[in-house]
């Protein structure tokens, strides 16, 4: 016995040493170790708002890849299976990798690298400049639910992002906005966010070329919006015909967007907006457009600045009849000078009361914009339909013939008719001429009435140093622009205002003699 237990012994300690020399020989397994390069992109919420993360992408040295996903908002006992997939996700692709499960108690998951599923080799480099986006799903039996996604590499969005507004059009209650970012390869995510579009619907969309006002071709598709979220998202790197358009030239593109009621339905629009070089700038300048020969109607143009230096004339009327197509011009001069047409504006319709025009060149081909527009000669009118264009609607002073709102009223007391008075109203127009008004009551109705400034004060009396438009005596009224006296010699508003003067207006041309009424005015008004 005590020999076959000495013999074990030495068994036993020949294996040890065999063992120890084997372990004595053998190399550690080595352990991939990090460079120091990392990248980290975004994981958005999908179905659960709750839910969101990154993916962290680590270098090694062994040129695998380290793939770390945490997600904040999952649930306990949750699994979570990912994969990154080829293209953007608004255009959808293949699985071109698998990552690890997420936990749900932890949400994060870890996977290490160093080919596609396919066994195509991938490095580091390759995987953060990848054509492709993440995908996290719900469980591995409801992979069509996402908990969260996200581009990457050069899908990536570098965070520049431009915003247009798209108004509500044919359909009360719809209307949004197009959100423009910049993806690392310089292509575009546009994101279409709608309010109030029904549940269930489809809306197509699409850039356009040109302004909204003047209208133009299709240019580009947008994935349909969901009327159920509102939304719709869309890769931008070709024009429909497959012209490659980038970012930046987005930006400065001559378009503008259409949503559309359905893909039946494209003749009713649901939202619209101008965008690139058409984006309007938020500077504008409002005229005032009075009634004028059918009472009750008026309004307002309003020129909008582009980026592009152009402008949107909107003209909006109350009160005009629903059936009605009212043509509508700027021309030259001041209205009660009156000029030949210069820029003809889309009629205005009677049932919105509203016209759109781009306002880009007038009607002779001269290249025009907003700034000319404040500086403009001129002044419009809307009529009444295209055979009745003599029936003026509503019309007002634009540009430098604008009125400051500054006036100055002297009284015309009567003379040697009784009865006969009035007043004598100068207002300052923005280029610091006058638009002088008379106004005169109980004048012979179908005469006409001459009026004049005269020097000196009417006790002194003196000569004529400038002629009004008659008094017309149906209506009372006289209406002139004064921008230089008879003699050719410039005035302003503010020396009409000093003026040593009064005024004088007959019962007509043949009695010159027979003053109706009479005011002292300027320096000598009290």
């Amino acid at each position: 016995m005590n020999y076959l237990k000495h013999l074990m012994g030495g068994v036993l300690l020949l294996f040890s040493l065999i063992f120890i020399s084997c372990d004595d020989k053998m190399d550690p397994i080595p352990m991939p170790m990090p460079t120091g390069s990392n990248a980290t992109f975004n994981l958005s919420s999908v179905s659960n708002p709750g839910i969101s993360g990154t993916a962290e992408f680590i270098e090694n040295d062994d040129n695998t890849t380290t793939i770390n996903l945490m997600l904040s908002g999952t649930p306990n006992g949750e699994m979570h299976p990912a994969h990154i997939h080829f293209n953007t996700a608004a255009e959808g692709g293949d699985i071109a990798l698998t990552l690890g499960t997420v936990m749900g108690g932890t949400g994060m998951s870890s996977v290490t690298v160093s080919s596609l599923d396919d066994g195509s080799p991938i490095s580091y480099s390759q995987l953060v400049n990848f054509d492709g986006y993440i995908n996290v799903h719900a469980s591995s039996s409801d992979l069509a639910t996402l908990v969260a996604q996200g581009d990457i590499g050069e899908n990536a969005l570098t965070g520049e992002s431009k915003t247009y507004t798209l108004g509500t059009v044919a359909v009360q209650g719809i209307s949004g906005t197009a959100t423009f970012s910049q993806r690392m390869n310089d292509e575009t995510l546009v994101k279409i966010m709608l309010s109030g579009t029904p549940d269930g619907g489809m809306h197509p969309g699409h850039i356009h070329f040109n302004t909204a006002a003047e209208g133009g071709a299709i240019a580009a598709s947008f994935n349909p919006v969901d009327g159920s979220t509102g939304m719709s998202v869309t890769n931008i790197s070709t024009l429909d015909d497959d012209t490659m358009i980038t970012y930046d030239e987005l930006l400065e593109f001559d378009g503008y967007i259409n949503i559309h009621l359905s893909a039946t339905e494209l003749g009713t629009l649901v939202a619209q907006g101008d965008i690139g070089q058409n984006e309007l700038t938020g500077e504008e300048k409002s005229f005032e457009l009075g009634e004028k020969d059918v009472d009750g109607i008026s309004g307002l143009a309003t020129f909008k600045k582009r980026m592009n230096g152009e402008a949107l004339a909107v003209l909006e009327l109350m009160n005009t009849p629903a059936d009605g197509m009212h043509p509508a011009h700027i021309h030259a001069n001041t209205a009660i000078e009156g000029g030949g047409i210069l820029f003809t504006f889309n009629p205005v319709n009677g049932a919105s009361g509203m016209s759109q025009t781009n306002f880009s060149m007038l009607d002779d081909n001269m290249m025009v914009g907003y700034n000319e527009i404040l500086d403009f000669d001129g002044y419009i009118n809307v009529h009444l339909s295209a055979q009745e264009l003599g029936t003026i609607v509503a019309q007002g002073d634009i540009g430098q013939n604008e009125l400051t709102g500054e006036s100055k009223t002297y009284v015309l007391a009567e003379k040697d008719v009784p009865g006969i008075n009035g007043t004598a109203t100068f207002r300052e127009r923005a280029n610091g001429s006058t638009l002088a008004i008379l106004e005169v009551q109980n004048t012979i109705v179908g005469s006409t009435h001459p009026a004049h400034i005269h020097e000196n004060t009417a006790a002194m009396g003196g000569g004529i140093l400038y002629t009004f438009t008659p008094v017309n005596g149906t209506t009372g009224i006289s209406m002139s622009n004064i921008v230089a006296l008879d003699d050719m010699t410039p005035i302003s508003y503010n020396e009409l205002l000093e003026i040593n003067g009064y005024i004088n207006v007959h019962l007509s041309m043949a009695e010159l003699g027979v003053i109706v009424a009479q005011g002292n005015i300027g320096s000598n008004s009290n």
